[in-house]
């Protein structure tokens, strides 16, 4: 049985279509990230799983009951959801402890013992018990709210783009944290985010949605590989988006003939390579494309090369002229401006 299954949600805010029939299964004890351009639909989709929101039409259901149908609408309170909004919210007036603890039942000492365990669990020192949320530091707000999050027991957490307020070191540490405490929790985990690396490396699930629809949704991988449109292939990395002629499983286009995995049509058509699957070289009898290096931006570690491609003849005997591409490469190997290179391509494209 699924943690949650949403069927044909449809949700307006005047003569604005917020979601429009978006359906959505999420496994239990799976984790679940939600992504898109700002306006997508994204955060309402997770305010009306939290109960923040309810849609004109559609149904919810945690664990198979109904939340939400043409008969009832089960209140925030009721549903055993947990929530870490972006700023963590946390209440200015009370302790780490007594944030921690809010809404707690049972006494003093098990609501003490309870706290003390949830501190342990976010990796919180017992000695931060007693300070303000503004003597702690961002990643240990995080913390405090997730705690808070978790002492109710919930049986689904919903993320709200909990790390963007981090430096950019910190959200990736405190991204893996989370990751593994919810899944050794089992507890279902939902986030919405901007930020579509930590989307593709935090979940099991990743859904894409756009203009209120859910577009695409499946495996990280699976969607980073082989996006449905152009639009969500550019959104989720870099892309490089090239015509091409397809016969058969083979895509000739102007870095020569690369084959593709099961075709979406044939004749003229787009591809899709992503960076990583390009390597250039600048040994004289290297095979690929031939070009020549026009601009370096340097990064460290890696750096990107703009090559200008020579003028070649294409599959059927028609000049393809010369263009440019970007194209990463290792920062300590990088050809020098002007230097003649080769460029070819690994693995399979993808048809769009």
């Amino acid at each position: 049985m699924n943690a949650l299954e949403l069927h044909n949600l449809h949700k307006t805010f005047g003569n604005v279509i917020a979601l429009d029939n978006v359906s959505l299964s999420i496994a239990r004890g799976s984790r679940t990230a939600i992504v898109g351009p700002s306006g997508s639909g994204k955060t309402t989709l997770l305010r009306m799983i939290a109960g923040f929101e309810f849609p004109d039409s559609g149904r919810i259901a945690m664990h198979g009951k109904p939340l939400v149908d043409d008969t009832r609408e089960v209140a925030a309170h009721q549903r055993n959801i947990g929530y870490v909004p972006q700023d963590g919210a946390l209440f200015p007036h009370l302790s780490v402890a007594a944030n921690i603890g809010f809404g707690l039942a049972g006494d003093r000492d098990s609501k003490q013992r309870r706290i003390a365990e949830l501190m342990e669990m976010v990796s919180l020192e017992a000695s931060m018990s007693q300070r303000w949320p503004h003597e702690l530091s961002g990643g240990q707000q995080q913390r405090v709210a997730l705690a808070r999050a978790l002492a109710q027991n919930p049986a689904i957490m919903l993320l709200d783009e909990p790390f963007s307020a981090l430096d950019t070191g910190l959200r990736g540490n405190m991204r893996r944290t989370v990751s593994k405490l919810l899944s050794d929790a089992g507890i279902t985990t939902v986030l919405v985010t901007h930020d579509q690396a930590e989307a593709l490396s935090f979940a099991d699930q990743l859904a894409v949605m756009r203009q209120g629809k859910l577009v695409q949704a499946g495996a990280p991988m699976e969607l980073y590989r082989h996006p449905i449109d152009e639009q969500t292939a550019v959104f989720l990395g870099e892309a490089i988006i090239l015509p091409a002629w397809i016969e058969g499983d083979v895509a000739n286009c102007e870095l020569g003939p690369i084959p593709v995995l099961k075709p979406r049509r044939q004749g003229a058509a787009q591809i899709l390579l992503r960076p990583e699957q390009l390597t250039v070289s600048t040994q004289a009898h290297a095979q690929g494309t031939a070009g020549s290096v026009t601009d370096v931006d340097f990064a460290g570690g890696t750096c990107v090369l703009t090559l200008e491609l020579a003028p070649r003849l294409g599959a059927n005997g028609e000049q393809i002229p010369h263009r440019t591409l970007n194209v990463r490469n290792p920062g300590i190997d990088i050809p020098a401006m002007g230097s003649a290179v080769s460029l070819s391509a690994a693995g399979h494209a993808h048809v769009l």
